[in-house]
């Protein structure tokens, strides 16, 4: 029993390790097996290519935004004549869907879809897609700021016929004096960027961040109105047709962090009760004999992510406790003395991270411990929201620092 308990202990750290760190090794490594090869993605950079697109920004009460949302989407560096835009106001009640009708006759190539009944975004943008004639359809989210190329740096990447999709980059807008919360989302942020690249190179980017990403129009399929993570599953289901999902770094859409780490709670756990989902009904994805690639990319960088390292850690403290008191037969017992003090201190360093982010504290040097934690905590608690059925499309809205 004592050898089962320490084997167990060992795979747990494997799996954490491999699932933060590890996987961005691995991928590290078949990227430049690949260049080596010879086996690289033909890049396209034609500047002539300028494909009529749609912009989709569902729009659910945003007066304190809209008008921002608006500057910066005419602001953007495309011909006019080649883009539309389409505001999905339904069931909004604070005027945003009455500014979004004052503007249609100063911006030609504006359009909305209003009504009294709030639906989601999932039904929002299946409704969009139903009115959607070009061949490109772009969709972002009404509370971000795009930079000016970010049309241009998309489209390119759809000259490849075998391009299904384009995932933006998220930024987050953070301040020198920012709370951890936000603090370490933006480092995140960063990391995911980073994995994103190297999964572009490899093969497919598996899944898009809902503030900007990119479809053929023609790819699209009908979204269940249940779905709690939309970007995810359209894109992951283009990819498993067939198509490549490129991330373009220098198409992004930027964001504040939430407004305390409660809200921001509510959108991880929110996340994570998704990712469950997602993983159930993207369970064919776990089959690499039929897609290859693909299914190591997202099983390494989002599944296990979602579905087996927050479970390890906390065993990882009960098993090491309880090795304490049987002893060991694979190495000295002082070493589990070592992690288990290891473990307490950095969970000790997560929690005072924590209790100063109440007390809007910036210490930098607890983002790291304090964010991890967070992160796998809502894990679980998603985990066990997805588990009760405490689903729905409908996002209660998370309130965003100034």
């Amino acid at each position: 029993m004592k050898l089962f308990f320490e084997l167990f202990f060992w795979i747990c750290i494997g799996l954490v390790v491999y699932t933060y760190v590890g996987y961005g090794f691995v991928a590290w490594f078949f990227v430049k097996i690949r260049k080596a090869l010879g086996l690289t993605f033909k890049k396209y950079n034609d500047p002539t290519f300028l494909p009529v697109v749609t912009l989709v920004v569902p729009a659910y009460n945003e007066m304190s935004c809209i008008e921002a949302k608006v500057i910066n989407t005419f602001g953007l560096d495309y011909p006019s004549d080649k883009f539309e835009v389409l505001f999905v106001t339904e069931g909004s009640n604070d005027g945003t869907s009455e500014y979004i009708a004052s503007l249609q006759d100063k911006y030609p190539n504006l359009r909305m879809i209003a009504g009294d009944t709030r639906r989601g975004k999932i039904e929002a943008m299946n409704m969009a897609m139903k009115t959607i004639h070009t061949p490109i359809v772009i969709f972002t989210d009404a509370n971000t700021t795009l930079n000016q190329l970010v049309i241009k740096n998309i489209v390119r990447h759809f000259q490849d016929p075998k391009v299904g999709a384009v995932a933006g980059e998220k930024r987050i807008q953070t301040e020198g004096s920012e709370a951890a919360a936000g603090a370490g989302e933006g480092l995140y942020w960063k990391y995911e960027s980073f994995l994103k690249k190297l999964d572009t190179e490899l093969y497919s980017v598996v899944g898009a961040a809902g503030e900007l990403f990119a479809v053929r129009t023609d790819l699209f399929e009908h979204v269940e109105k249940d779905t709690l993570l939309d970007d995810f599953i359209i894109s992951l289901r283009i990819a498993a047709n067939g198509f490549r999902v490129i991330y373009e770094p220098d198409a992004y859409a930027s964001e504040r962090p939430s407004f305390s780490i409660q809200d921001e709670m509510k959108r991880k756990i929110r996340i994570a009760a998704g990712g469950f989902q997602a993983i159930a009904r993207l369970g064919f994805l776990w089959n690499i004999f039929r897609y290859g690639l693909l299914s190591f990319q997202y099983v390494s960088h989002r599944a296990m992510r979602w579905a087996v390292a927050p479970f390890c850690l906390p065993l990882l403290v009960i098993i090491n406790a309880i090795l304490l008191f049987t002893g060991s037969e694979l190495i000295d017992i002082f070493s589990y003395h070592i992690l288990m003090i290891a473990q307490i201190a950095f969970y000790a360093l997560a929690l005072v991270g924590y209790y100063l982010e109440n007390k809007k504290i910036r210490v930098k040097i607890l983002f790291v411990p304090f964010y991890f934690s967070f992160m796998n905590y809502c894990a679980i608690k998603g985990y066990l929201r997805y588990r009760n059925g405490l689903t729905s499309g409908i996002w209660e809205k998370v309130k965003r620092a100034e």
